[in-house]
């Protein structure tokens, strides 16, 4: 587990705080800032820039964890909350929320270090799917694009669907461009003469 990261807590008590940065130095991770408002977490996580947020409330609402993800940019880095009480609703909202590890029963010293990596590990895993979902996306839509430009050449040239994709893979190579490029633009321009 990297052990340089820059961890931000959110704890309004201040000997909660040094107990968790006590417990942070003692698990290998120095670069810790703490927080002691969670209305200052938006400007908070724009300077410090953490990789992970660790946030220890007693009893999260549902404003609260919509402020949570929007403020901690859930898709940019790992947060970790600990609570004291919850129930299935406000579980599932904080996991909607984009939360890596929802730890109810408090947060305990002893449990930092393997919840937070963890909660890494579960952040990685999630941002690799989500990469890989959105790389699918983009997959289906270029194929969209390039049957679009085939079918237009098929149209306009009486071309069979072979000699239209070669035409436009002989076009992305001699202009040094990719096939999507040249399929996007000839469906753009198709679209203005249309």
């Amino acid at each position: 587990m990297k052990q340089d990261l820059r961890i931000l807590v959110v704890e309004p008590n201040a000997e909660r705080v040094r107990e968790i940065i006590d417990a942070l130095t003692r698990a290998g991770w120095s670069d810790v800032r703490a927080l002691a408002q969670i209305s200052a977490l938006d400007r908070t996580v724009r300077e410090f820039a953490p990789d992970i947020v660790l946030i220890d409330l007693e009893n999260p609402d549902r404003d609260t964890l919509e402020h949570i993800s929007y403020a901690s940019e859930t898709t940019k880095r790992a947060v970790a909350l600990f609570v004291d009480r919850t129930d299935e609703n406000l579980t599932k909202a904080a996991l909607n929320a984009g939360v890596s590890a929802y730890v109810v029963d408090g947060l305990k010293m002893e449990r930092i270090k393997p919840v937070l990596e963890t909660a890494i590990a579960r952040f990685k895993i999630m941002r690799q799917m989500q990469s890989e979902l959105d790389a699918a996306k983009q997959a289906l839509e270029d194929r969209k694009t390039i049957d679009r430009a085939k079918g237009i050449l098929m149209r306009q040239r009486g071309m069979s669907e072979d000699d239209a994709y070669n035409l436009l893979r002989k076009t992305a190579m001699d202009q040094s461009r990719k096939v999507i490029d040249v399929a996007q633009a000839l469906v753009t321009a198709a679209e203005l003469l249309s």
